[in-house]
């Protein structure tokens, strides 16, 4: 690419769609959609003149790969996409980050959206775009960060006494799956606590086994969806969950709390009491906006379609709806 456009000024970078942007690409993912790709941004009216020298002057093949790509190719046929950053990053996040990030855009835009954009490996960026752009993406300001934590450990909160209600009237089954649920959820807490945009759920487990520091937890986890009874899950996840209070309180994101199991009211169902953690996060919250928003979370927390979080133009009218924004 870079003796086509040597002479025009340009960014270009591995970013958006694509489990090769993230470092999840196995042989597996060679079977379709796959070959050479870069996104190349320049000014707008350069775009023609370019896309007329690539398609002109791409080899046919670039290290062993065709340079054709079926399905997620450009106009051209192959996988450099040539365009100018504002509208590029508008189509993947339905806003311009380099416009600045107002809150309906945070709360509007999936995990996966956002670990596109900031991860992914930058080539070129002499129109400084992509540096700017990642750097104000990179992690939520303060007090949303606080929201969004809220919200996830209020989804916790919501059913961490079912593991054991559905195993006590004999619904071993619907415990089995309530445990599974909260394995996500706990899995993307953790990421989150560490300032990692949480992959969508292809991806979600090898995102959180390359964190440093959750074999354990990721052990605990497995053997809590793994297990014959419901104590058996209580004790497993009872093991993270304190973990995860631990991380909390490491993080210093809110006031710390003591991270003991207790019991769900009187009944005989250990919890961590999440909602607690939501409580302490949601008073720690200063901007009087973020503090007014309703106890939902961001898009991906109160939303779980792939046809809702693949298209940002419905992420931001739902989260518009739901948030009152």
């Amino acid at each position: 690419m870079r003796p086509i456009v040597a002479e025009v000024p340009h960014s270009a970078a591995l970013v958006g769609a694509g489990s090769e942007v993230l470092a999840f690409d196995t042989e597996r993912s060679t079977d379709h959609d796959w070959g050479p790709r870069v996104v190349l941004f320049v000014e707008e009216h350069r775009i023609e003149q370019v896309r007329r020298a690539v398609d002109g002057g791409l080899p046919e093949v670039f290290r062993g790969y065709p340079t054709a790509v079926t399905g997620a190719g450009g106009p051209g046929g192959h996988g450099v996409h040539v365009g100018d950053a504002a509208s590029w990053f508008t189509g993947r996040l339905g806003f311009d980050p380099l416009r600045g990030v107002s809150m309906l855009d945070w709360l509007s835009t999936p995990w996966q959206r956002l670990a596109e954009v900031t991860c992914g490996e930058v080539f070129h960026d002499g129109l400084d775009v992509l540096e700017r752009a990642r750097a104000v993406l990179r992690w939520y300001p303060p007090d949303l960060e606080r929201y969004v934590l809220a919200g996830q450990w209020r989804r916790l909160a919501q059913q961490e006494a079912f593991p054991g209600r559905c195993g006590e009237v004999g619904d071993d089954l619907g415990s089995a799956l309530v445990t599974a649920g909260l394995a996500r959820d706990l899995m993307r807490l953790v990421l989150l606590l560490r300032r990692r945009y949480p992959p969508y759920a292809k991806w979600l487990g090898s995102a959180f086994a390359r964190l440093s520091g959750t074999a354990e937890l990721a052990e605990a986890l497995s053997a809590a969806v793994a297990a014959g009874g419901w104590r058996e899950r209580e004790e497993h996840l009872g093991m993270v969950y304190r973990r995860v209070a631990a991380l909390y309180n490491r993080m210093g994101v809110g006031p710390a709390l003591e991270g003991s199991l207790r019991s769900y009211h009187r009944r005989p169902f250990q919890v961590i009491d999440a909602g607690r953690f939501a409580d302490a996060l949601g008073g720690a919250i200063t901007d009087a906006r973020v503090r007014a928003l309703p106890p939902v979370g961001s898009v991906d927390q109160f939303g779980d379609c792939a046809d809702l979080l693949a298209d940002p133009r419905r992420c931001r009218a739902a989260t518009r709806a739901i948030l009152d924004l």
